[in-house]
């Protein structure tokens, strides 16, 4: 598809169509790029990395974010050169044609490597997918100023549009590397906090008296997930650990088995009874007063509640 941009540029001389071939150079090396970063995060836990080589998607994909960038100032660049050195426009229809083609490829693989980023928690492919996408984008920005020159003959529009290109490529470019940043420096996901909250409260347990200081990472696939169980105190360790079971095969179930819990059980004190919905409790000392609803202010504290 490069090639092909190229081979448009060289007929047409159109800034507009050189933009969006620069940009492909990005989609070629960040390529193998993100294809050596699969292969590394594929790699299993040793002794140097115990949690795993998960976070180097995080770094191809800020990679990728670089490159993106580069290639908006390249063009830039590369406006303000045509600027000073003019190259006529000619044969706008062979170059429409050329970069329609490498549009629809373009969406296609895109498409392709977002939905299998997402099923397998990838954030390299779909960094690599929405470039695609966002590449087809720009592609059909950039065939519909071709098709208005062509139609108006105001041949400064190619101008702009590489530049408007410019600036749309940057952008995007500072948004996967913000991301990936997000995950090098375990940043929260809220909208995972969020879906991980609303399944605890809708699967809970009469022993699952209380649960807090919760902390969800992740190490590209896997979910690294830290948390304190507050369950009845009368509990020996088999019957507490049932729980942590219970608990995990409902993590399981909703995220996947690439998980990885570490559990702090607590006993339940003399407070925990006005939250405690146990029906059946002997040792009760205080009557329950409220149902305690847990959310992201109340499930991350590292403190006990009560009501």
């Amino acid at each position: 598809m490069f090639l092909t941009k190229i081979i448009a540029y060289y007929f047409t001389h159109s800034l507009a169509i050189l933009s969006d071939a620069l940009e492909s150079i990005v989609n070629v090396i960040a390529g193998f790029i993100g294809l050596y970063s699969l292969y590394v995060a594929a790699k299993p836990r040793d002794r140097e990395h115990p949690y795993g080589h998960g976070k180097a998607e995080f770094v191809s994909a800020a990679i990728e974010g670089g490159l993106i960038v580069a290639a908006g100032i390249m063009i830039i660049y590369e406006t303000v050169m045509n600027f000073l050195h003019e190259s006529p426009l000619q044969k706008l229809d062979t170059g429409l044609i050329l970069v329609g083609a490498t549009a629809v490829i373009n969406y296609i693989a895109g498409t392709v490597c977002i939905r299998i980023g997402k099923k397998n928690s990838s954030l390299a492919l779909q960094a690599s997918g929405k470039h695609l996408q966002v590449d087809t984008y720009s592609t059909i920005g950039i065939i519909a100023g071709l098709v208005i020159i062509l139609v108006t003959q105001l041949l400064w529009l190619d101008k702009v549009i590489a530049l408007g290109m410019s600036v749309l490529v940057i952008y995007n470019g500072y948004r996967i590397i913000r991301t990936s940043l997000a995950g090098i420096m375990d940043e929260a996901d809220l909208q995972l906090l969020d879906n991980f909250i609303a399944v605890l409260n809708r699967n809970r347990h009469a022993n699952w008296i209380d649960l807090h200081n919760l902390r969800v990472i992740k190490y590209g696939a896997l979910l690294h997930i830290d948390c304190h169980l507050t369950v009845p105190w009368y509990l020996n360790v088999h019957e507490a650990h049932k729980e942590i079971d219970a608990l995990a095969d409902l993590i399981k179930k909703e995220f996947g088995d690439a998980i990885e819990l570490f559990v702090h059980t607590d006993g339940c004190l003399p407070f925990s009874c006005t939250i405690c919905t146990r029906t059946d409790c002997s040792v009760r000392q205080q009557p329950m007063k409220e149902r305690l609803t847990w959310s992201m202010e109340n499930i991350l504290s590292n403190q006990k509640h009560q009501s």
